[in-house]
Protein backbone atom coordinates (compact mmCIF):
# COMPACT_ATOMS: atom_id res chain seq x y z
CA UNK A 1 0.00 0.00 0.00
CA UNK A 2 1.45 3.36 -1.08
CA UNK A 3 1.48 6.04 1.60
CA UNK A 4 -0.28 9.28 0.81
CA UNK A 5 1.87 12.38 0.41
CA UNK A 6 0.37 15.45 2.08
CA UNK A 7 1.18 19.12 1.69
CA UNK A 8 2.07 21.52 -1.08
CA UNK A 9 4.90 22.68 -3.31
CA UNK A 10 5.24 25.96 -5.16
CA UNK A 11 5.20 26.14 -8.95
CA UNK A 12 8.50 24.86 -10.24
CA UNK A 13 9.03 22.49 -7.30
CA UNK A 14 6.83 19.64 -8.52
CA UNK A 15 9.90 17.43 -9.00
CA UNK A 16 10.58 17.69 -5.27
CA UNK A 17 7.20 16.20 -4.50
CA UNK A 18 7.92 13.39 -6.96
CA UNK A 19 11.30 12.70 -5.34
CA UNK A 20 9.78 12.71 -1.86
CA UNK A 21 7.13 10.23 -3.04
CA UNK A 22 9.87 8.02 -4.49
CA UNK A 23 11.76 8.10 -1.18
CA UNK A 24 8.62 7.17 0.73
CA UNK A 25 7.88 4.30 -1.66
CA UNK A 26 11.28 2.80 -0.88
CA UNK A 27 10.86 3.01 2.89
CA UNK A 28 9.17 0.71 5.38
CA UNK A 29 5.35 0.92 5.48
CA UNK A 30 5.52 2.67 8.86
CA UNK A 31 7.77 5.50 7.63
CA UNK A 32 6.98 8.99 8.94
CA UNK A 33 8.76 12.03 7.58
CA UNK A 34 8.51 15.75 6.90
CA UNK A 35 10.24 17.94 4.31
CA UNK A 36 10.17 21.72 4.19
CA UNK A 37 12.16 24.32 2.27
CA UNK A 38 12.26 28.09 1.81
CA UNK A 39 13.87 30.10 -0.97
CA UNK A 40 14.65 33.74 -0.18
CA UNK A 41 12.22 33.64 2.75
CA UNK A 42 9.30 32.11 0.80
CA UNK A 43 8.14 28.63 1.71
CA UNK A 44 8.24 26.53 -1.45
CA UNK A 45 8.08 22.94 -0.13
CA UNK A 46 5.89 21.67 2.71
CA UNK A 47 5.38 17.89 2.58
CA UNK A 48 4.75 15.10 5.07
CA UNK A 49 3.59 11.51 5.24
CA UNK A 50 2.93 8.71 7.71
CA UNK A 51 0.02 7.44 9.76
CA UNK A 52 -0.55 9.92 12.58
CA UNK A 53 2.20 12.23 11.36
CA UNK A 54 1.13 15.77 10.46
CA UNK A 55 2.84 18.97 9.40
CA UNK A 56 2.97 20.11 13.01
CA UNK A 57 4.05 16.79 14.54
CA UNK A 58 7.24 17.19 16.55
CA UNK A 59 10.21 14.85 16.18
CA UNK A 60 13.44 14.45 18.09
CA UNK A 61 16.09 16.13 15.95
CA UNK A 62 19.13 15.01 17.94
CA UNK A 63 22.20 17.04 16.87
CA UNK A 64 20.27 19.33 14.57
CA UNK A 65 19.68 21.05 17.92
CA UNK A 66 23.27 22.32 17.72
CA UNK A 67 22.22 24.59 14.86
CA UNK A 68 19.72 26.39 17.08
CA UNK A 69 22.23 26.71 19.92
CA UNK A 70 24.90 28.19 17.69
CA UNK A 71 22.51 30.55 15.94
CA UNK A 72 22.05 32.08 19.40
CA UNK A 73 25.84 32.27 19.76
CA UNK A 74 26.13 33.88 16.31
CA UNK A 75 23.65 36.57 17.30
CA UNK A 76 25.64 37.32 20.44
CA UNK A 77 28.84 37.58 18.41
CA UNK A 78 27.03 39.90 16.01
CA UNK A 79 25.84 42.01 18.94
CA UNK A 80 29.37 42.26 20.34
CA UNK A 81 28.37 40.44 23.52
CA UNK A 82 30.71 37.55 22.68
CA UNK A 83 34.16 37.92 21.10
CA UNK A 84 35.37 34.86 19.26
CA UNK A 85 39.06 35.42 19.85
CA UNK A 86 38.84 36.04 23.58
CA UNK A 87 39.93 33.21 25.80
CA UNK A 88 37.11 31.13 27.21
CA UNK A 89 38.44 31.97 30.68
CA UNK A 90 37.54 35.63 30.14
CA UNK A 91 33.93 34.52 30.52
CA UNK A 92 34.40 31.33 32.53
CA UNK A 93 37.52 31.46 34.77
CA UNK A 94 37.12 27.92 36.15
CA UNK A 95 37.63 26.55 32.64
CA UNK A 96 41.40 27.12 32.95
CA UNK A 97 41.91 23.90 34.95
CA UNK A 98 44.05 21.12 33.48
CA UNK A 99 45.78 23.19 30.81
CA UNK A 100 42.74 24.70 29.06
CA UNK A 101 43.46 28.33 29.88
CA UNK A 102 44.71 29.40 26.43
CA UNK A 103 41.70 28.11 24.46
CA UNK A 104 39.67 30.76 22.65
CA UNK A 105 35.91 30.81 22.19
CA UNK A 106 36.46 30.36 18.44
CA UNK A 107 38.42 27.16 19.10
CA UNK A 108 35.87 25.92 21.61
CA UNK A 109 32.85 26.11 19.33
CA UNK A 110 34.72 24.59 16.39
CA UNK A 111 35.26 21.32 18.29
CA UNK A 112 38.95 21.94 19.01
CA UNK A 113 38.91 21.86 22.83
CA UNK A 114 39.66 18.15 23.23
CA UNK A 115 36.94 18.09 25.86
CA UNK A 116 34.62 15.50 24.33
CA UNK A 117 33.58 13.84 27.60
CA UNK A 118 34.65 12.73 31.05
CA UNK A 119 37.09 10.04 32.11
CA UNK A 120 34.43 8.73 34.47
CA UNK A 121 31.49 9.50 32.19
CA UNK A 122 28.22 11.28 32.90
CA UNK A 123 25.13 9.98 34.62
CA UNK A 124 21.91 9.99 32.61
CA UNK A 125 20.63 12.83 34.78
CA UNK A 126 23.72 14.93 34.06
CA UNK A 127 23.43 14.46 30.30
CA UNK A 128 19.99 16.09 30.42
CA UNK A 129 21.38 19.16 32.22
CA UNK A 130 23.73 21.55 30.42
CA UNK A 131 24.82 23.25 33.66
CA UNK A 132 25.82 19.89 35.18
CA UNK A 133 27.77 18.94 32.03
CA UNK A 134 29.65 22.24 32.01
CA UNK A 135 30.51 22.06 35.70
CA UNK A 136 31.98 18.57 35.35
CA UNK A 137 33.92 19.44 32.17
CA UNK A 138 35.58 22.51 33.70
CA UNK A 139 37.77 20.16 35.77
CA UNK A 140 38.41 17.59 33.02
CA UNK A 141 41.82 17.22 31.40
CA UNK A 142 41.41 17.50 27.61
CA UNK A 143 41.97 14.41 25.47
CA UNK A 144 44.27 16.28 23.06
CA UNK A 145 46.21 19.50 23.37
CA UNK A 146 43.52 22.18 22.96
CA UNK A 147 43.55 23.85 19.56
CA UNK A 148 45.86 21.34 17.86
CA UNK A 149 43.22 19.00 16.41
CA UNK A 150 39.46 18.59 16.33
CA UNK A 151 36.87 15.98 17.14
CA UNK A 152 33.09 16.02 17.38
CA UNK A 153 31.96 17.06 20.87
CA UNK A 154 28.73 15.18 20.31
CA UNK A 155 26.93 15.38 23.65
CA UNK A 156 28.68 18.37 25.22
CA UNK A 157 29.32 21.20 22.74
CA UNK A 158 25.96 22.83 23.47
CA UNK A 159 26.69 22.80 27.19
CA UNK A 160 30.18 24.28 26.67
CA UNK A 161 28.92 27.05 24.40
CA UNK A 162 25.93 27.48 26.69
CA UNK A 163 28.07 28.06 29.77
CA UNK A 164 29.97 30.83 27.99
CA UNK A 165 26.65 32.34 26.93
CA UNK A 166 25.31 32.12 30.48
CA UNK A 167 28.41 33.73 31.97
CA UNK A 168 28.33 36.56 29.40
CA UNK A 169 24.59 37.30 29.51
CA UNK A 170 23.14 35.79 32.67
CA UNK A 171 20.73 33.89 30.43
CA UNK A 172 20.75 30.34 29.12
CA UNK A 173 20.91 29.45 25.44
CA UNK A 174 17.43 27.97 25.85
CA UNK A 175 16.03 31.23 27.21
CA UNK A 176 17.67 33.34 24.51
CA UNK A 177 16.53 30.93 21.80
CA UNK A 178 12.95 31.28 22.98
CA UNK A 179 13.01 35.06 23.35
CA UNK A 180 15.03 36.12 20.33
CA UNK A 181 14.31 33.47 17.71
CA UNK A 182 11.66 30.83 18.37
CA UNK A 183 8.81 32.96 19.71
CA UNK A 184 9.24 36.00 17.41
CA UNK A 185 9.27 33.78 14.33
CA UNK A 186 6.69 31.28 15.59
CA UNK A 187 9.04 28.37 14.95
CA UNK A 188 8.06 24.80 15.73
CA UNK A 189 11.53 24.08 17.13
CA UNK A 190 11.76 23.79 20.90
CA UNK A 191 14.69 23.69 23.31
CA UNK A 192 12.45 22.81 26.21
CA UNK A 193 9.04 21.50 25.19
CA UNK A 194 6.05 22.96 27.05
CA UNK A 195 3.67 20.40 28.57
CA UNK A 196 0.84 21.70 26.39
CA UNK A 197 2.71 20.57 23.27
CA UNK A 198 3.49 17.05 24.51
CA UNK A 199 0.63 15.43 22.53
CA UNK A 200 2.34 16.54 19.31
CA UNK A 201 5.57 14.67 20.06
CA UNK A 202 6.17 11.50 18.01
CA UNK A 203 8.63 9.37 19.97
CA UNK A 204 11.76 8.39 18.06
CA UNK A 205 11.81 4.78 16.90
CA UNK A 206 14.78 2.41 16.69
CA UNK A 207 16.80 1.72 13.57
CA UNK A 208 15.93 -1.58 11.89
CA UNK A 209 19.05 -2.43 9.86
CA UNK A 210 19.01 -4.98 7.08
CA UNK A 211 21.25 -8.05 7.55
CA UNK A 212 23.90 -6.40 5.35
CA UNK A 213 23.71 -3.19 7.35
CA UNK A 214 23.90 -5.10 10.64
CA UNK A 215 27.00 -6.89 9.37
CA UNK A 216 28.55 -3.50 8.62
CA UNK A 217 27.75 -2.29 12.13
CA UNK A 218 29.21 -5.44 13.67
CA UNK A 219 32.37 -5.12 11.56
CA UNK A 220 33.23 -1.69 12.98
CA UNK A 221 33.02 -2.09 16.76
CA UNK A 222 34.11 0.72 19.05
CA UNK A 223 36.34 -0.16 21.97
CA UNK A 224 35.11 0.68 25.47
CA UNK A 225 37.64 3.44 26.16
CA UNK A 226 38.16 5.08 22.77
CA UNK A 227 37.58 8.76 22.09
CA UNK A 228 34.40 7.77 20.27
CA UNK A 229 33.09 5.87 23.29
CA UNK A 230 33.96 8.72 25.64
CA UNK A 231 32.33 11.30 23.34
CA UNK A 232 29.10 9.29 23.21
CA UNK A 233 29.31 8.29 26.90
CA UNK A 234 29.17 4.57 26.14
CA UNK A 235 32.23 3.79 28.26
CA UNK A 236 30.27 3.97 31.54
CA UNK A 237 28.98 0.77 33.22
CA UNK A 238 25.32 1.50 32.43
CA UNK A 239 25.26 3.93 29.49
CA UNK A 240 21.57 3.52 28.82
CA UNK A 241 19.96 3.57 25.42
CA UNK A 242 20.07 6.52 23.02
CA UNK A 243 16.34 6.28 22.35
CA UNK A 244 15.55 6.06 26.04
CA UNK A 245 17.52 9.28 26.50
CA UNK A 246 16.10 11.17 23.55
CA UNK A 247 12.51 10.11 24.32
CA UNK A 248 12.80 11.10 27.98
CA UNK A 249 10.37 13.77 29.09
CA UNK A 250 13.19 15.22 31.23
CA UNK A 251 15.30 15.76 28.12
CA UNK A 252 12.39 17.37 26.28
CA UNK A 253 11.70 19.69 29.23
CA UNK A 254 15.31 20.81 29.68
CA UNK A 255 16.22 20.84 25.99
CA UNK A 256 19.98 20.24 26.31
CA UNK A 257 21.60 22.28 23.57
CA UNK A 258 23.68 19.49 22.03
CA UNK A 259 20.90 17.07 21.13
CA UNK A 260 17.69 17.65 23.11
CA UNK A 261 15.60 19.72 20.71
CA UNK A 262 12.30 18.69 19.15
CA UNK A 263 11.01 20.17 15.93
CA UNK A 264 8.89 19.89 12.85
CA UNK A 265 10.59 20.24 9.49
CA UNK A 266 8.87 23.61 9.22
CA UNK A 267 10.72 24.71 12.33
CA UNK A 268 14.10 23.52 11.08
CA UNK A 269 13.75 25.17 7.67
CA UNK A 270 12.10 28.25 9.15
CA UNK A 271 15.04 28.83 11.49
CA UNK A 272 17.55 28.84 8.64
CA UNK A 273 15.27 30.96 6.47
CA UNK A 274 15.11 33.54 9.26
CA UNK A 275 18.90 33.42 9.61
CA UNK A 276 19.67 34.44 6.02
CA UNK A 277 16.51 35.91 4.48
CA UNK A 278 13.79 38.44 5.04
CA UNK A 279 10.76 36.48 6.24
CA UNK A 280 7.51 38.41 6.08
CA UNK A 281 8.33 41.88 7.36
CA UNK A 282 11.32 40.73 9.44
CA UNK A 283 14.89 41.30 8.26
CA UNK A 284 17.40 38.43 8.33
CA UNK A 285 18.67 37.56 11.80
CA UNK A 286 22.26 37.52 10.59
CA UNK A 287 24.11 40.25 8.71
CA UNK A 288 26.16 39.32 5.64
CA UNK A 289 29.46 39.43 7.52
CA UNK A 290 28.09 37.14 10.23
CA UNK A 291 26.70 34.70 7.65
CA UNK A 292 30.13 34.55 6.03
CA UNK A 293 31.84 34.03 9.41
CA UNK A 294 29.65 31.18 10.65
CA UNK A 295 29.86 29.39 7.31
CA UNK A 296 33.61 29.74 6.93
CA UNK A 297 35.37 26.42 7.48
CA UNK A 298 37.35 26.50 10.72
CA UNK A 299 38.02 22.81 11.39
CA UNK A 300 38.54 20.37 8.55
CA UNK A 301 40.27 17.06 8.01
CA UNK A 302 40.35 13.95 10.15
CA UNK A 303 37.82 14.10 12.99
CA UNK A 304 39.37 12.26 15.94
CA UNK A 305 35.95 11.20 17.29
CA UNK A 306 34.06 10.38 14.09
CA UNK A 307 37.23 8.85 12.58
CA UNK A 308 36.50 10.27 9.15
CA UNK A 309 36.80 13.48 7.18
CA UNK A 310 34.57 16.22 8.62
CA UNK A 311 34.37 20.02 8.39
CA UNK A 312 32.89 22.56 10.78
CA UNK A 313 32.20 26.26 10.74
CA UNK A 314 31.40 28.20 13.90
CA UNK A 315 29.36 25.56 15.72
CA UNK A 316 27.70 24.49 12.47
CA UNK A 317 28.63 21.70 10.09
CA UNK A 318 30.08 22.87 6.79
CA UNK A 319 27.37 21.11 4.81
CA UNK A 320 28.76 21.63 1.30
CA UNK A 321 32.08 20.04 2.24
CA UNK A 322 30.83 17.25 4.45
CA UNK A 323 27.73 16.01 2.63
CA UNK A 324 26.31 17.95 -0.32
CA UNK A 325 29.15 19.32 -2.49
CA UNK A 326 26.81 20.91 -5.03
CA UNK A 327 25.60 23.45 -2.45
CA UNK A 328 27.13 26.90 -2.23
CA UNK A 329 30.38 27.53 -0.37
CA UNK A 330 29.61 28.67 3.15
CA UNK A 331 26.45 26.58 3.48
CA UNK A 332 25.96 26.03 7.22
CA UNK A 333 23.64 23.78 9.23
CA UNK A 334 23.55 20.58 11.21
CA UNK A 335 22.25 17.04 10.88
CA UNK A 336 21.01 14.75 13.63
CA UNK A 337 21.49 11.07 14.49
CA UNK A 338 17.83 10.32 13.87
CA UNK A 339 18.20 11.29 10.21
CA UNK A 340 17.24 14.97 10.35
CA UNK A 341 19.04 17.52 8.20
CA UNK A 342 18.78 21.30 8.15
CA UNK A 343 20.85 24.10 6.65
CA UNK A 344 21.02 27.47 4.94
CA UNK A 345 22.71 28.01 1.57
CA UNK A 346 23.27 31.78 1.36
CA UNK A 347 24.16 31.64 -2.35
CA UNK A 348 20.84 30.23 -3.49
CA UNK A 349 18.77 31.57 -0.58
CA UNK A 350 17.74 27.99 0.21
CA UNK A 351 16.76 26.92 3.72
CA UNK A 352 16.09 23.21 4.15
CA UNK A 353 14.58 21.06 6.90
CA UNK A 354 13.91 17.31 7.03
CA UNK A 355 12.77 15.06 9.87
CA UNK A 356 11.97 11.38 10.17
CA UNK A 357 10.67 9.37 13.09
CA UNK A 358 12.61 6.11 12.75
CA UNK A 359 16.40 6.27 12.99
CA UNK A 360 18.05 5.75 9.62
CA UNK A 361 21.13 3.69 8.87
CA UNK A 362 23.98 4.55 9.37
CA UNK A 363 23.06 7.47 11.65
CA UNK A 364 23.52 11.17 11.05
CA UNK A 365 21.77 12.74 8.09
CA UNK A 366 19.59 10.03 6.56
CA UNK A 367 20.80 8.92 3.11
CA UNK A 368 17.59 10.04 1.42
CA UNK A 369 18.69 13.61 2.09
CA UNK A 370 21.20 13.22 -0.75
CA UNK A 371 18.28 12.89 -3.17
CA UNK A 372 15.93 15.37 -1.54
CA UNK A 373 18.50 18.14 -1.10
CA UNK A 374 19.59 17.83 -4.73
CA UNK A 375 15.98 17.99 -5.94
CA UNK A 376 15.21 21.06 -3.84
CA UNK A 377 18.46 22.80 -4.79
CA UNK A 378 17.94 22.14 -8.52
CA UNK A 379 14.44 23.61 -8.33
CA UNK A 380 15.66 26.58 -6.29
CA UNK A 381 18.30 27.48 -8.88
CA UNK A 382 15.70 27.28 -11.64
CA UNK A 383 13.08 29.35 -9.82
Amino acid sequence: MTQEIHGTVADGFEAVREEFAAVVAGERPDYEGQLCAYVHGRRVVDLWTGDGNDADSLHAVFSSTKGAAHLVAALLVQDGTLELDRKVTYYWPEFAAEGKGALTLRELITHRAGLVGLDAGFSREELADDRAIAERLADQRPFWRPGTAFGYHALVIGALTGEVVRRATGRSIQELWEERIRAPYGLDFHLGLPAALEPRYRSAQPMIPTPVQQAEIDATPTGPHTLTSIAFNTHVPDPGDLLEYINSRTVRVKGPASAGGVAAARGLAGMYAAAISEVGDRPPLLKPDTIAEVGQIHSTGYDLVARQHRSFGLGFQAIADSRHPFLGAGTFGHSGAGGSQAFADPWSGLAYGYTRRRLAFPGGAAPENDRLVRAVHTAALAS
